[in-house]
C-alpha cells in the first residue's frame, strides 16, 4: 500500500514539505481511537528470537530508526508503533538554531538516496526533554551535537550540557561528530580531540549513580587507518561502541540529477561502504565492542547482511522512506525465520 499509494503522493511534494506532511499526517490518525492499536497491529512483531541485549540494554527487536528522521522528539510514540525496536532522536544541539539555508533536502530516485545538507536544525535540547516527559516504553537513543556557532574548541561544553540535561530521559547516547553538513564538525573524528570529548562525556557518566551507554557515530568516508584509531579510542575511553555509519560526501557512481548537490549521501549508495566498515571494525577488534549498522538498508536481505557483517543492531532512515514500514516487519520476520532455520 504504501509503495502504490503513499510514497507516489509524498515523492511528488518538495521533500521537506512531504517530511512535515507526514509528521503532521501521522499526529491526526493516531489521535483517532483505535488507529494506534490497529497499527501496531499490522507491523509490530514479537517473537523470542528478534530480542537482543546489547550494551546493558534489553531490545524487543534489533530494528531501530536512525537519527535524523525525528530530530525533535516530535513523533517517536507514533513512529514506535510502525515496529521498530527503538527510536534514535536528534542530532539534538544546546540551543535551537534554524540548520541550513533552504533547498537542502534532495531526493536521488534513480539511486534510491537522499542528500542533505540540514544542518542540526532542531529547538534545542530543552524542548526535547519537554516531549521526552511523557515517554513511558519507548526505547529511546540521544544523538547529540555542537551549535553551528560554537567554535570546534568548545564543542566539548555542548555535548557535556546535551549529555547533561538528556540524561535523564534516553536510554543511551550518540556523539555526532561526522555529520558533514556542519562547518569543521568532522575534524572532531581526528584521534586527539576525539579522546577528550569521549574522555569528559565518560567522566559525566561515571559520576552518575547509574551510568548510561554511549556510541559514536562515525563517517564511512574514514581510511583504514582512521578505523584502527577509532578502535583504539573506543577501548581507550571504554564507550559502549559504534555506529557505522553516518552519510557520505562520496558520489561515485550515481545517476540522479542532483547528484552534485552538496551535503551527506544517505540510501542504496551507501549499502556496501557501510557493511565493510562494520566489517573492519568488527573482525579487527575481534568483536570487542557492539556495532549499531546503519546505511543503505532497503530490504531484509541488506539487514542481515550487516549484521552478519558483525552488527549487533540495525538502523534505518532512507530506506524507511522509500519503502515505508513494511520493510521494518520484513526485516523482523526474515530474522525469526533465519533463527528457525539455525534450530
Amino acid at each position: 500500500m504504501y509503495k502504490q499509494f503513499i510514497q507516489p503522493i509524498l515523492f511528488s511534494l518538495d521533500p521537506e514539505k512531504a517530511h512535515h506532511l507526514t509528521f503532521s499526517l501521522l499526529k491526526i490518525i493516531h489521535k483517532i481511537p483505535g488507529i494506534p492499536s490497529l497499527l501496531r497491529s499490522i507491523y509490530q512483531v514479537e517473537h523470542p528470537a528478534l530480542e537482543r541485549e546489547v550494551f546493558g540494554i534489553k531490545f524487543k527487536n534489533p530494528v531501530g530508526l536512525a537519527a535524523g528522521l525525528d530530530k525533535e522528539a516530535k513523533l517517536y510514540k507514533e513512529l514506535s508503533n510502525l515496529g521498530f525496536g527503538f527510536v534514535e532522536i536528534g542530532t539534538i544541539t544546546p540551543k535551537g538554531q534554524p540548520g541550513n539555508p533552504k533547498k537542502r533536502l534532495f531526493r536521488l530516485k534513480e539511486d534510491k538516496a537522499i542528500i542533505n545538507r540540514m544542518g542540526f536544525n532542531n529547538q534545542g535540547v530543552e524542548e526535547a526533554i519537554q516531549r521526552l516527559k511523557t515517554n513511558k516504553n519507548v526505547l529511546i537513543g540521544g544523538n547529540i551535537g555542537k551549535n553551528k556557532i560554537t567554535p570546534n574548541e568548545n564543542a566539548v561544553n555542548d555535548y557535556s550540557y546535551c549529555f547533561e540535561r538528556l540524561f535523564p530521559y534516553v536510554d543511551y547516547f550518540v556523539v555526532n561528530v561526522s555529520s558533514p553538513n556542519t562547518p569543521n564538525l568532522r575534524t572532531l573524528q581526528e584521534k586527539e580531540p576525539l579522546k577528550l570529548l569521549l574522555n569528559t562525556l565518560q567522566q559525566l557518566n561515571l559520576a552518575k549513580e547509574k551510568q548510561k551507554p554511549i556510541l559514536l557515530k562515525i563517517a564511512p568516508d574514514l581510511t583504514d587507518e582512521q578505523l584502527l584509531d577509532i578502535i583504539d579510542i573506543v577501548k581507550e575511553t571504554k564507550i559502549a561502541g559504534v555506529i557505522a555509519t553516518n552519510t557520505t560526501i562520496s558520489r561515485e557512481g550515481l545517476q540522479s540529477a542532483n547528484k552534485n548537490e552538496v551535503g551527506g549521501l544517505s540510501g542504496k549508495p551507501l549499502t556496501k561502504r557501510s557493511t565493510e566498515v562494520i566489517r573492519f571494525l568488527s573482525e579487527k577488534s575481534r568483536r570487542a565492542f557492539p556495532i549499531i549498522g546503519v546505511g543503505g538498508i532497503h530490504s531484509a536481505d541488506d539487514a542481515i547482511e550487516k549484521l552478519n557483517a558483525g552488527a549487533s543492531l540495525v538502523q534505518l532512515y532512507t530506506g524507511f522512506i522509500y519503502e515505508g514500514p513494511n520493510l521494518i516487519k520484513e526485516i523482523n520476520k526474515k530474522l525469526i525465520a533465519t533463527a528457525g532455520q539455525r534450530s
